[in-house]
């Protein structure tokens, strides 16, 4: 459970929302603070990506399915892991679905 502008929003024990319509931009900037992660406009970028990705599939891209779809959205640099390493250290897909507010994606450990 996290409280943000004085709202009670559950999560699970990994910190993903049990709830995907209880996310907002300032629940993203909390879940990176608490990561020590500050948002810069590149991580915006791929939060909103996964955002429409889900919204397009009905399902959240493990990292093998971001590198293969991203490039052709954003731009071949996205498409390389070591580039999306660097803005989300803790694993691109996990960490940034997080903070876009959906469930961790399938065959991330």
């Amino acid at each position: 459970m996290i409280a943000i502008n004085g709202r009670e929003i559950e999560t699970d024990s990994e910190g993903y929302l049990a709830n995907l319509d209880d996310w907002s931009e300032d629940v993203a900037e909390y879940l990176s603070q608490q990561d020590s992660l500050e948002l810069t406009d590149r991580h915006w970028q791929l939060v909103n990506w996964i955002r429409s990705y889900y919204e397009e599939n009905g399902t959240v891209p493990n990292l093998r399915v971001m590198t293969k779809t991203i490039g052709g959205d954003l731009g071949e640099e996205w498409a390389d892991k070591k580039y999306l390493f660097d803005l989300f250290p803790y694993g691109p897909a996990k960490q940034a679905a997080r903070y876009a507010g959906m469930p961790k994606p399938t065959g991330c450990v």
